[in-house]
């Protein structure tokens, strides 16, 4: 039996948060899936600088929901953003587990 596949999903503002549920994850034997870019500075992150390179991003990161077992969303404080909606809305049309950092449902 093959290891529960998860998907990272929320906002790279919180890499800590990122981070911090890889580690977890992967050390309860999951395979984790999560985002390419690490830095959250509009100068430096092709999310925020470069709007062709955050369309090919979010883009690629359904395509991880829809490989994934489960989505677990790092909703820090509540926060939601538009992409992680979105990404939430994939998973839901795809019968897909969620599962929340904080509490149990959408906070925005």
């Amino acid at each position: 039996m093959r290891p529960k596949i998860v998907c990272l999903c929320g906002s790279t503002r919180f890499m800590e948060a990122f981070q911090k549920a890889n580690r977890e994850e992967s050390l309860k034997g999951n395979i984790v899936l999560t985002v390419e870019i690490v830095a959250y500075d509009g100068a430096t992150d092709p999310q925020r600088a470069n709007p062709e390179e955050k369309r090919i991003l979010d883009e690629l990161h359904l395509r991880k929901i829809e490989l994934a077992d489960e989505i677990l969303v790092l909703n820090v404080g509540g926060y939601i953003g538009e992409s992680t909606k979105r990404e939430i809305e994939h998973a839901k049309s795809l019968g897909k587990r969620i599962r929340w950092l904080e509490g149990e449902g959408e906070k925005c």
